[in-house]
């Protein structure tokens, strides 16, 4: 039995995300949390004809507690969506949203797995970390930033400029870094793949590729035209996280992929923290998905001098990032939830 939370549940990715959650065959419980209309979604979901039960909860009667208790796995798409003009730093308002949830999970669930997808999610992790820290239930292994949305753009975006978009599944180009701006770092040299040379010795062609990969979300803003940001491919790039960490915890299936962790999580992870100059504890980087969560962290593997310097200025944007976090953490919860 596999309970599954979602904290967020009735927003633009909480949806189409727990729909997608209740079509996964491991997910036999899904439980919804939001402050409004997580009963109504949960009703909805719940006439599908697959083995998860769905339920939905509020606020009242400790609805978050009810929701959380007994779960293995809890994603967290909750927070304020951006609107035009916003960065993903601009919505640091959600880093109260994150800090009363990460203490919901301490005191309900402390072995779960976290999903966080919130923004920005350069800072509200650490606010996770650094708030199961204090409960005394911080397992860096089963905490992950979700950054799978950067990975799903460049293989699209890296198969369009090779010319084979029809192809983009099967394109796989490691992002590292953070999950905001200049702090992605798309290891185009490491495409699977290759592209041409038509395009990695293009500065002009490589540096659009890398912004439109950075920036990808802006995109998705512009033309909502107010109306929300990234839900539908946000939604997607969660639920195949929430999969990839299911399918190697509960069955037996080992994945490689890229999270933003905190790389004391082992002995790797420290290396890459020491070769990033000690300036960043929080990185993107390969890591091997196990029982446990994350089992191996592996290494950045060779980069070009374009990329040295993309992960250079990552560094420098995401350390101010990642203090935001860790200081906020210090204060008191502001929120109730």
């Amino acid at each position: 039995m596999v309970k599954v939370a979602v904290c967020g549940a009735a927003g633009g990715i909480g949806q189409p995300l727990s729909l997608l959650l209740k079509l996964n065959p491991l997910v036999t419980e899904l439980a919804l949390y939001d402050v409004v209309n997580s009963p109504g979604v949960a009703a909805d979901l719940s006439h599908i004809n697959t083995a998860a039960q769905v339920e939905g909860y509020l606020p009242k009667d400790d609805g978050v507690t009810k929701a959380l208790k007994g779960a293995k796995l809890v994603v967290i798409p909750a927070g304020v969506p951006r609107k035009p003009g916003m960065t993903r730093d601009d919505l640091f308002v959600n880093a109260g949203i994150c800090q009363s949830l990460a203490q919901a999970i301490a005191d309900a669930c402390p072995e779960a797995f976290i999903l966080v997808i919130s923004n920005p999610v350069n800072s509200t992790v650490p606010v996770f970390a650094e708030t199961l820290k204090k409960a005394g239930s911080y397992d860096p292994r089963r905490l992950f930033g979700v950054t799978t949305l950067d990975v799903v753009r460049a293989a699209t975006f890296a198969a369009t400029v090779a010319g084979k978009p029809e192809e983009a599944g099967k394109y796989k180009v490691p992002v590292i870094g953070g999950h905001s701006g200049t702090t992605i770092v798309p290891l185009l040299t490491q495409s699977d793949p290759a592209l041409p040379s038509s395009v990695l010795d293009n500065k002009e062609k490589r540096d659009a590729l890398v912004n439109r990969i950075q920036f990808g979300g802006d995109e998705v803003v512009k033309a909502k035209d107010g109306a929300g940001s990234a839900t539908l491919s946000m939604a997607y790039a969660g639920a195949e996280f929430a999969n990839w960490v299911l399918e190697a915890a509960f069955n037996g299936k080992p994945s490689k992929v890229q999270t933003y962790i905190d790389l004391s999580a082992n002995p790797a992870g420290k290396k890459i923290w020491e070769e990033l100059g000690k300036e960043v504890q929080w990185f993107s980087v390969n890591v091997e998905l196990g029982k446990d969560g994350v089992q191996n962290i592996l290494p950045i593997g060779k980069v070009d001098d374009a990329e040295k310097e993309l992960i250079k200025a990552a560094v420098e944007e995401l350390g101010p990032n990642i203090k935001k976090g860790v200081d906020f953490a210090g204060a008191p919860p502001s929120q109730k939830l």
